[in-house]
Order: C-alpha cells, then sequence, then structure tokens
C-alpha cells in the first residue's frame, strides 16, 4: 500500500486499538492516552482516507445521546499490517544492539 508520509505515533496507536476491536471516542481517549482535540482530527484524516470507518451507535442507558463507533476498514488492516511488518527489522536491530 502506498503512502506519502509516516503515519505519527498518536495515529498508530489508533490503528493498533481498533485492530483489537471497534470502540468509541471515548475509549479510544482513554486507551491511547490522546485528548479529543488530537483523536479526533486524526480520525476523520483515516476515515477520509478510507482506513476507518464509523457507524452510529445507539445509547443502551435512557437519556444517553447516541456515539459513533469506528472500526478499521480492510485498507486500514492492510496499513496496519503494513507498517508492522516495516517496524518488524527495526525491533530486531535494536534488540540485537540491547543484547551486544
Amino acid at each position: 500500500m502506498a503512502r506519502s508520509r509516516t503515519p505519527s505515533r498518536a495515529t498508530r496507536s489508533i490503528l493498533d486499538v481498533l485492530n483489537d476491536a471497534p470502540a468509541h471516542g471515548y475509549a479510544l481517549m482513554r486507551q491511547t492516552g490522546l485528548r479529543s482535540g488530537t483523536l479526533y482530527p486524526i480520525l476523520m484524516r483515516l476515515s477520509d482516507a478510507g482506513l476507518v470507518a464509523s457507524e452510529w451507535e445507539a445509547s443502551s442507558a435512557p437519556g444517553r445521546p447516541a456515539r459513533h463507533v469506528y472500526r478499521l476498514t480492510p485498507n486500514g488492516q492492510a496499513l496496519r499490517r503494513d507498517l508492522l511488518a516495516e517496524a518488524a527489522p527495526k525491533r530486531a536491530a535494536t534488540a540485537r544492539l540491547g543484547n551486544a
């Protein structure tokens, strides 16, 4: 998958969380440690690029609003796999240096 630039650490952490399971924004903020002003612009860019999809989830409690649930698309899953594959040689080299 061709990319114009390397995703940020924040973007990678979002991809990692969404790879495990779909999540709503508050859960993503808790799991990644990102604030809303960082999280939501990244989610919008990922959505515009076709890497993340969202849908409304009805509230399970009366009086609570519906919320967006985000999930990786097949293209988002492919990007995450590519990023992991690119990082594997770097992690191996770092591990070798640590053992030297």
